[in-house]
């Protein structure tokens, strides 16, 4: 066995196009990374951003979303509100400390079997660079580093009177 790391890529597919032509380009025997776990979508105006997010804080290293190319969704405006929410995705996850490369959109039409395998090359190629976003394990450290806060605080207040109002408003709520 070997010990490199292989990332891991959720996939969030539009049922119409990207998800067919995913299944395209395996009838077509096109080979591409095994490391990304595809979720079948009706349209990818159904990717709630809460998706993404719980993806990453699950394990993932990067997430891909694919939909039908603008003016061809099955369901007038999906992939416009897809978009829209990418962008949002994008500045809201870069605010979080990580990298806005780690989350992708492509239109990708039913005919484009050929497509989805190199999108997912690349974008495998893209997190392999960035290394391991290891989500799980950082909140791991952050709750360590929430226990020692927790301990600091305590302590401060085992040794501290607590002030004449507050004092005040604990003896109204116990009568």
């Amino acid at each position: 066995m070997s010990n490199e790391w292989n990332p891991r890529i959720v996939a969030f597919f539009c049922n119409w196009c990207t998800y067919t032509a995913a299944d395209l380009a395996g009838v077509s025997r096109l080979k591409y990374a095994s490391n990304v776990r595809v979720i079948r979508l009706m349209c990818s105006g159904r990717v709630d951003p809460q998706f993404i997010l719980d993806a990453l804080a699950k394990g993932a290293d990067g997430v891909l979303i694919g939909g039908c190319h603008p003016s061809d969704c099955h369901y007038a405006e999906g992939n416009y509100k897809c978009l829209r929410r990418f962008h949002l995705l994008k500045r809201m996850i870069a605010d979080m400390g990580i990298e806005p490369d780690r989350l992708r959109l492509e239109w990708i039409s039913a005919a484009e079997g050929a497509k989805v395998k190199t999108v997912i090359d690349e974008m495998t190629e893209t997190i392999t660079k960035l290394g391991p976003l290891g989500i799980p394990q950082k909140f791991e450290e952050w709750d360590k580093e929430m226990e020692q806060f927790a301990h600091g605080v305590e302590a401060g207040e085992k040794g501290k009177q607590p002030c004449d109002q507050h004092a005040q408003l604990q003896e109204a709520l116990n009568a």
